[in-house]
This record gives C-alpha cells, structure tokens and sequence, in this order.
C-alpha cells in the first residue's frame, strides 16, 4: 500500500499567491468590466533587455548546426557564464571564489527550498518573521516542523520578529540554532543588512556551527554604496554561509530561468558522531543527480548581463523600477500610510491603519479601488498588519493604482 508524505498535510491552506489569484479571479467573475492593477506577485513587468534577447537568438541559432550544437551541459553550468559570474559578482567586491563554487541553476526558490535536503531532518531552523512562504514550507515538507500552531507558526521552527521596532532587522535568537535564513534586501519588507547586521550573524554562525543560507536575489537593487551585496563580503563567512542569487529581478529572467547558487568549500556541518562533511561536494552530488542543468541559450543570454551593453541596460530597468517604488512610497505616505522598504529593494511594506486585518485590507483594496496587494499574514505572523506592494509594474498603471487609492479607498 501507497502512503503519502503526511508531512504535506501539515501545510496551512493554500500557498500564499494562488489564494491571492483565487481571490482576484473570483472577483473578476463579479465584476468583468473591472480594470485590476496587480502590484501584488513580484513578477517583472518590463522585457528582457536587448542585448540578452540578441546572445538568446545568436545561441538558439547555434542549436540548429550540427558544429555548433549543445545536448546535456555541466550540471554545475558553463564556465564562460561561471566566469563571468565569479569575475563581475565577487571579485569585483573583493571576494575571490573557485569555478567549483558555483552552481547554475533554474531558480533561487528551488535552490532554497533544495539545499535543505543536505540537512538532517532534526535540525532546528530560525528564520525571519516575516518572511518568503518558501523557507518555511519546504521545511515543511521534509518533516523538519510539528504541526501549524493556532497563531500561524509551525511548532520547531525558531521565529526572528522583523518589525518597525526592530526596523525589520532580526534580533539573534535566545537558543542555538541550526540553520538560518536571511533575505537581503529583504522579501517582504524591504529591509537590508548592513555589516554590522551581517557581522553578527556570522559571528554567531561560526561560534555555534550553524549554516547561514543567505537569499540576495534582489541584491542588484542596493544603491546605498555602504551595503554590502554578499555575505562573503563579511570576514568569515565562507566557512559558514550559503548564498543564493538569480537573473530573474535584475535581468527579467522570471519567465526565461536562470539563477546560481554559491556553496563554499570551507562550509560543513557535522553528522551524528560529529565528524565534519563539507557541503560542497553533497551538493554537487544532489545537483547532478536531480539536475541536467541550464540550456545552453539561456546561459549565453545570462552571460549577455554582464557585458558593458548588458549592464547599462540592466542599470536602465533597475532605475525604472525603483522609480516606481519611489512613486508608491510617496503616494501612499501623503495619504498618511506608514511605509517602509522600496530604497533598496523593488517592494514596499505598508504598515496598515490600527486593527485593520491584512487579507481584509486586500479585499477592501480589491472591491474599492480594483488594486491587488499582498497580505502581510501570508508571510508568517509578524507580517499581519502590514502589506507588501511591488514595484514591479507599468509606470503609468501605478500612477493610475495610487490616484484610486487616494480618491477611492475609505479608511
């Protein structure tokens, strides 16, 4: 007989964006002639850059020529992207990493909800509060959690409360932990680490032997000059830190998948008799038994990010929608919101009038002004109260979301 992973059954109702579809498609239904502005999910908006849909065409065209074609690649990926990504990414902020450091992939959310195949199913997990619905429910899954509690927790999981008492940066936990996620620039907030913050955290990591898996997919957004970019910019963090970055937010590879994950080969953890394995070679075991890799074409348009034409381009879209972010922060503010986040970060996290549920403040967002949102509950229970808007939209849409807000919105 058949059995089921019951640790699926754990899981609170739906994932968080499909219940906002369901929500919006409902409303739809209602209302057909409704024009609905969606700042809600952070899928990019604008098309890919030029010179990345030139590189895609030029290696597509590649593919149809018996001496130019590419069937299976590395696993790992390709070291012209590797390259690039080592030279531009790290180098350039004074981090030095090895080719075999680096692992291409199809996206940061698999990466972080994979890595943690490496890990015992008895460690303890803190993460932020709140935080990216992937974290949490991939542990999920793997049997790492009790059951969800009545206040939204899962029991087992070590919750770090960002509020705008602590301006959204965790405090460390009172017990030892295992392995830590942190986002940064953050997913909802928009909060950033600064050294100090990540200093702490490394120290901590190392004094305790925990694995820091550090999520900077929206690290192109910094523009404070002072922040750092990576984890390995911090002295000591590549014995105990995993990073994950993605071409999705900067380069608009949301609907094209491509992604690299960084597995030092300093970083290790222990197994039940305490002897040291080092991580990097698990998860190149993981990685080519469980994937083929990134296609050739996407790579080469990967690569295509990092030439001078790339970057400009790329500089281009980062600015357009960090103007857009600008735009929310300051709508919303002049009609008495409480917003933070949207500086170095494409979302906006909108602290919500007192008492004032977050789902019910979608649908009321919804109904009156044909605006979707993102709850702040759906990212654990510290985000209730809050909502999270994204910058990841058409200028003149979110020009016309803020006018209906401010005329249509009854607080």
């Amino acid at each position: 007989m058949a059995r089921v992973n019951e640790n699926f059954l754990k899981l609170k109702a739906g994932y968080l964006f499909p219940e906002i579809a369901k929500r919006t498609l409902e409303f739809r239904r209602l209302n057909p002639d409704a024009d609905i502005i969606r700042l809600g999910i952070g899928d990019v908006t604008e098309p890919l850059p030029r010179s990345i849909v030139s590189a895609f065409k030029k290696a597509v065209k590649e593919m149809k020529k018996k001496k130019t074609f590419h069937g299976y690649g590395p696993e790992q990926g390709y070291d012209f992207l590797v390259e690039k990504i080592i030279e531009n990414d790290y180098r350039a902020r004074g981090v030095e990493l090895d080719k075999d450091e680096i692992f291409v992939s199809d996206g940061s959310k698999c990466d972080t909800g994979n890595i943690q195949e490496l890990f015992s199913v008895d460690n303890v997990v803190a993460l932020e509060d709140p935080v990216y619905p992937v974290y949490v429910d991939s542990n999920v899954m793997a049997g790492r959690t009790g059951n969800a509690l009545s206040d939204g927790r899962y029991e087992g999981i070590v919750y770090l409360p960002c509020t705008s008492e602590n301006s959204f940066n965790p405090d460390l936990p009172k017990e030892n932990v295992d392995i830590i996620y942190l986002c940064s620039p953050n997913n909802p907030t928009g909060a950033t680490l600064d050294r100090t913050a990540l200093t702490k955290w490394v120290d901590y990591a190392r004094k305790h032997e925990s694995i820091i898996l550090f999520d900077a997919a929206y690290e192109a957004y910094i523009t404070d000059k002072n922040l750092p970019h990576s984890i390995y910019e911090i002295e000591g963090a590549k014995e105990v830190a995993i990073e994950f970055r993605s071409f999705s937010k900067n380069a608009g590879f949301t609907g094209t998948r491509c992604a690299f994950t960084v597995v030092p080969k300093n970083v290790n953890a222990n197994t039940s008799n305490g002897k040291k394995v080092f991580l990097n070679g698990l998860w190149n075991r993981r990685h080519c038994t469980k994937f083929n890799g990134v296609s050739y074409p996407v790579q080469r348009a990967a690569e295509a990010a990092y030439s001078d034409e790339g970057k400009q381009q790329i500089r281009s879209l980062i600015e357009l929608y960090l103007g857009n972010a600008r735009m929310i922060r300051e709508g919303l503010a002049s009609v008495g919101f409480e917003v933070y986040g949207g500086v170095n970060a494409p979302y906006i996290w909108v602290k919500l009038p007192s008492g004032m549920d977050s789902w019910r403040f979608f649908d009321k967002l919804l109904n009156e002004a044909n605006v979707v949102g993102t709850p702040g509950a759906g990212f654990g229970p510290a985000g209730e109260g809050y909502f999270r808007l994204s910058a990841f939209g058409e200028s003149k849409r979110i020009e016309l979301a803020l006018k209906r807000i401010k005329e249509k919105l009854k607080l």
